[in-house]
């Protein structure tokens, strides 16, 4: 049968239309998914509507949960800036890479060269890579993160509460602000730091459009709610319930604005997004500060306050819609769930975490840790397993009083804690020691304790611990 010219041409297009299709849906099932952190600071377990937040005004991240996954029992390594991120970025517990508390101005030490972070498993796999905000792993040289596998950044070295914003500390050196390896403002004001969330949701949005054809991971660490807290113009005195909402709810917009941006380009079923916080509320300031409600005390302590954070992971189509996970987690498990979905080997040294995809996907409810562990500084506080939190003698710092007011904070005490057993499915709030009815119990878990003091050593013990290594070291 002979074909006419037009219908052939017809033929033609249709067959062309049809392959290029085919390439097109061939190459979307081939390519590697991209990640988005995003990762406030300072943020308490109660600082989100869909966390029991009543003051709050956060229908971007409330919307998220009901489209992806609250995460109840999701913990950090260390209820401090720099020690939570180390741990984020590598799969470590921070002890293990000598990476304790908050890194100041000139710090002499930071994330070792050696160490391989997300952006350093992913980048062999083709992806591009960002950070957008507080880094704290290294203020200089071989401290900032593109040396560290990310080939953009913009944002604060460390914390934002450096000279003339500490209310005790007037020796800090100007606040500075880094695009890349490059000081871009040397002081940067209280009116710049209104100014803080915004940026890093311009330079994110603007990330995604600009890679939306390529594999991509987006690391976004916000300043706030840090003290001070700024919000801009937009949103001071939009809630009306406080400045502290209104910084809240900027952080809301901005995970909207980057949401928004994955589903404009038809992104959002190959993007895991992940939400969490490096800390627990910084209770000593008061209404500056969020809440950790109903969980005891807050950043700088080991009680679940300090550790336990606010998490939401969103994937279309791959993370089950509306559901919660109480299973142990932490932010030592981002890397390896990420390596796994990306098809990326594991880092070369010993690391901590877990692959999680089986309860992000909901396959399964059951925490891969034997045990997560709670450190402050080299000293080990607290071990948990399965509902079971067991504290070692230690002393922790309180409130004394009423907390502070407007960005001044109040004054703190410091507490001991015995030996102390909490079961925390019935007793979230650590408020009834039950050590004295469950010997065998202290027991199995002080043994899982022995065996960490070995790994990792114990400042309280005086044991050294035999696979910590060295952090890096600046001029």
């Amino acid at each position: 049968m002979r074909i006419s010219g037009l219908a052939a041409l017809l033929l033609g297009i249709i067959t062309g239309c049809w392959a290029a299709a085919t390439m097109g849906h061939a190459e979307e099932a081939s390519r590697p998914p991209n990640f988005v952190i995003l990762f406030a600071d300072d943020l308490g377990y109660a600082d989100l509507h869909c966390f029991g937040g009543e003051q709050m005004v956060t229908p971007n991240l409330d919307n998220m949960a009901r489209e992806g996954m609250r995460l109840t029992s999701f913990y950090v390594s260390q209820a401090v800036c720099s020690a939570s991120r180390c741990s984020l970025l590598t799969g470590c517990y921070n002890v293990r890479l000598s990476i304790l508390g908050a890194l100041g101005p000139g710090a002499k030490i930071c994330l070792h060269p050696d160490e391989q972070t997300i952006a350093e498993v992913l980048k062999p796999l083709g992806y591009h890579t960002a950070i957008f905000g507080k880094w704290h792993l290294g203020d200089r040289g071989i401290g900032l993160p593109i040396h560290h596998g990310f080939d953009e950044y913009h944002g604060l070295p460390y914390s934002n509460d450096m000279w003339p914003y500490h209310p005790t500390n007037k020796s800090f050196p100007p606040l500075p602000l880094i695009e890349n390896d490059r000081v871009i403002n040397d002081n940067v004001t209280a009116e710049d730091q209104k100014y803080l969330t915004r940026w890093a949701t311009e330079h994110a949005v603007s990330f995604i459009e600009r890679h939306r054809d390529e594999p991509f991971f987006l690391y976004v660490p916000y300043s706030m709610p840090h003290v001070p807290i700024f919000a801009s113009p937009q949103f001071a005195g939009a809630t009306g319930r406080g400045l502290y909402a209104d910084v809240i709810a900027e952080i809301d917009w901005s995970v909207g604005e980057i949401l928004n941006t994955l589903r404009r380009f038809d992104l959002a079923e190959n993007t895991l997004v992940l939400f969490t916080s490096d800390n627990g509320p910084w209770l000593s300031y008061g209404n500056h500060a969020g809440s950790a409600k109903p969980l005891r005390e807050g950043k700088g302590t080991a009680w679940e306050g300090g550790q336990r954070e606010p998490t939401i992971v969103w994937w279309p189509g791959k993370v089950p819609a509306g559901t919660t996970c109480d299973a142990v987690a932490g932010t030592i498990d981002v890397l390896p769930t990420i390596a796994h979905l990306a098809g990326a080997p594991l880092p070369q040294r010993p690391i901590d975490g877990k692959n999680i995809w089986s309860l992000l996907s909901g396959e399964s409810s059951e925490s891969p840790h034997e045990a997560y562990f709670y450190y402050w500084g080299r000293e080990l506080h607290a071990v948990r397993s399965g509902p079971w939190k067991l504290h070692f003698p230690h002393s922790y710092r309180s409130l004394k009083g009423e907390p502070g007011r407007d960005g001044k904070p109040g004054p703190y005490q410091q507490l001991r804690c015995g030996l102390e057993l909490y079961n925390l499915d019935q007793d979230i709030g650590e408020q009834q020691n039950v050590a004295d009815q469950h010997p065998e119990i202290v027991a199995r878990l002080s043994e899982l304790a022995d065996g960490m003091r070995r790994r990792l050593g114990d400042k309280l013990t005086g044991i050294e611990g035999t696979e910590v290594r060295e952090a890096g070291r600046l001029p």
